[in-house]
């Protein structure tokens, strides 16, 4: 088998959850996409006015009041008998939003169809106008409608390219999420085959043994040493002196005594 054609194998082994996980969450997403129900958004902004000039940023803390109390039942009970809703179904339809810098309230509707998301913008926001201002003495400041709602020309969701890359993150995930899971449960099985191959075998260092004591050279054993430098002539003499010294040492024999001539006349 070629060298790319193993290395593709052996990525293919190695990453199919991601490479099937992901083209099943994209298409889950677009098949979400085109069965959901589409919902529309529409919005409607009104502004905080005050009664004495050089007050803006006392405006500015009223609009931050008034956009919470945009999805109150104070305020949403006028505007469910002006669109025929009730109040719990139009609190989920509509929510105030404000600016952290701008005396400004917008005021968002959502529907099935644009002019169910254009009322229910439009009557939330007349309502709170008619609630701020009926304690306008009190707090010095009023609210004008700014823009009444458009109705918008396509939905909000469900968005195809939006659902198609969510499904496809969330199928990626789930493939990673498996890849993990596999290689967790294959890793118990690589060191019982480590473990069953053949480990050669290390000698052991060998113990160091007792030192022996050099004992100190003696005469006689260095004789021989010295005997090792001297001339071949000198060691030839030294083997044949012990064959000279008996004779050397042996004592003289004394002369056998002569007969006298008188004694042999006798």
């Amino acid at each position: 088998m070629s060298e790319p054609r193993r290395s593709a194998r052996s990525l293919a082994r190695r990453w199919w959850p991601v490479a099937l996980a992901v083209p099943l969450g994209a298409a889950a997403g677009a098949g979400y996409a085109a069965v959901a129900q589409p919902s529309y958004a529409a919005n409607s902004y009104v502004i905080v006015v005050p009664q004495n000039p050089g007050e803006s940023a006392t405006a500015v803390n009223f609009a931050q009041a008034y956009g919470r109390l945009a999805g109150q039942p104070q305020v949403l009970a006028a505007a469910a008998a002006d669109t025929g809703r009730t109040r719990s179904e139009l609190e989920a339809l509509v929510h105030g939003t404000t600016s952290p810098d701008a005396p400004m309230i917008e005021i968002t509707g959502t529907g099935a169809g644009p002019r169910e998301a254009v009322e229910a913008a439009d009557a939330v926001a007349s309502s709170l106008v008619s609630f701020a201002n009926a304690s306008s003495k009190e707090t010095g400041v009023r609210l004008v409608p700014l823009a009444p709602a458009a109705e918008p020309d396509r939905p909000t969701t469900p968005s195809a390219q939006l659902d198609v890359a969510v499904g496809g993150a969330a199928g990626l995930l789930i493939g990673a999420l498996a890849m993990m899971t596999r290689r967790r449960g294959g890793g118990g099985s690589e060191p019982a085959a480590t473990a069953a191959e053949p480990v050669a075998a290390v000698p052991a260092p060998a113990a160091p043994g007792p030192r022996t004591a050099v004992a100190p050279a003696t005469p006689e054993r260095a004789a021989p040493e010295r005997g090792a430098e001297r001339s071949a002539p000198e060691r030839a003499a030294e083997r044949s002196a012990p064959d000279r010294a008996p004779e050397e040492t042996a004592p003289a024999k004394a002369p056998a005594p002569q007969k006298s001539a008188a004694g042999g006349g006798r």
